[in-house]
């Protein structure tokens, strides 16, 4: 990030004033500095502070916490910097239209962004949601109340993943550094140690993941952070192989695969979930065609060979008939075979304790 002139003191304290939440809500004078060394400004503490009482809190309403009733708080270092409830800023604020934006994208960027990230945009989130509650009669006001995104099937909630984990995960694929992590492995039920150099993060549903290499291995594997139970960066640099996210997601086991590449899926579907898929297809090569003498559909599609596709057919439960890939076929039929098992011993066990109690 290029660094900021020195003698810009204005646009400076402009930033500044823009970190500063409103109270309840308050931030150290600590935070403010770091926050400003990752936005380009150099300042140290003792300017910093020099800024905020001499310069600021003169000028609009800033509350320190050395001033606050009660001692315990007043006594608090570093100080604690926060505006008046009542406060009236006359900063540059959001248009109407940003502050929808940054309204609706605050849920989803809680979990793609570092913590440190977050906190920095906490204070223009906040101005967001103010500004959209202030304009009640605005019509992107009346957007955001009446709009929403709701998952496709049933949402998990987030794996829960610990804050300070998260912050070292950030800083060391932010820095280019190794990672040193105890990891609770699925498989073995053991927590690992393990050096990882970080590639990347990705945000998958209710899970996030680190995409990293291990040691000195060079297959790239994914990380559950919320498996991470301990996260240190190192000072070596993370090796750099010219990674490209964006080339390495398409062949991403995400989710494990039946096979490599695509297969050509043929099924037999009824008309309901023919219309559906006549609105939103499975592919680009979709071919749905009527089956003489039957309101059902022949359908043709060339899908990835990986357990999600398979679980979706799955779901669909009576409404699908698979004829290829076979082994997708025998599969679930497998599956409706060991349903069936279960169910039947449940049955059996009833009838065996109610002819126990007859007995009785």
């Amino acid at each position: 990030m290029s660094r900021h002139e020195p003698k810009d003191p204005l646009i400076r304290n402009l930033v500044l004033l823009g970190l500063i939440p409103r109270h309840p809500r308050s931030i150290s004078t600590v935070a403010l500095r770091d926050a400003l060394a990752t936005q380009g400004f150099d300042i140290n503490l003792r300017s910093l502070q020099r800024d905020l009482v001499d310069k600021l809190s003169g000028r609009f309403q800033l509350l320190c916490s050395v001033d606050d009733p009660d001692p315990a708080i007043a006594r608090q270092r570093p100080y604690r910097w926060s505006f008046a409830p009542t406060a009236q800023l006359s900063l540059p604020g959001l248009t109407p239209a940003a502050a929808l934006a940054m309204h609706l994208a605050e849920g989803h960027l809680r979990h793609l962004l570092p913590p440190g990230v977050l906190a920095q945009l906490a204070p223009q989130f906040e101005e967001a949601r103010r500004q959209l509650q202030g304009m009640q009669h605005n019509q992107l006001s009346r957007w955001a109340q009446r709009v929403r995104a709701l998952p496709n099937g049933k949402a998990l909630l987030p794996a829960s993943v610990d804050p300070q984990v998260w912050e070292q995960v950030a800083t060391a694929l932010l820095d280019g550094r190794q990672l040193q992590v105890d990891y609770l492995s699925r498989a073995k039920g053991e927590i690992k140690p393990m050096t990882l150099h970080p590639r990347a993060l990705v945000s998958r549903g209710p899970v996030s993941y680190l995409i990293a290499t291990v040691g000195d291995y060079s297959d790239v594997r994914h990380f559950a952070l919320h498996r991470i139970q301990r996260a240190e960066p190192l000072p070596d640099a993370a090796r750099d192989d010219g990674f490209d996210l964006d080339a390495y997601l398409p062949t991403a086991a995400f989710t494990p695969r039946q096979g490599t590449g695509t297969v050509q899926l043929v099924a037999d579907i009824d008309p309901d979930l023919a219309w559906t898929l006549r609105e939103t297809p499975l592919s680009e090569d979709q071919v749905l065609e009527a089956l003489q003498g039957s309101d059902w559909v022949r359908l043709k599609a060339s899908v990835a060979d990986d357990q999600e596709t398979l679980g979706w057919m799955w779901g669909c439960g009576e409404k699908v008939r698979v004829h290829e890939p076979r082994n997708w076929e025998s599969e679930i039929i497998c599956r409706v075979e060991n349903i069936l098992d279960i169910y039947s011993k449940k049955i059996s066990d009833q009838h065996g304790a109610e002819s126990e109690r007859h007995e009785k």
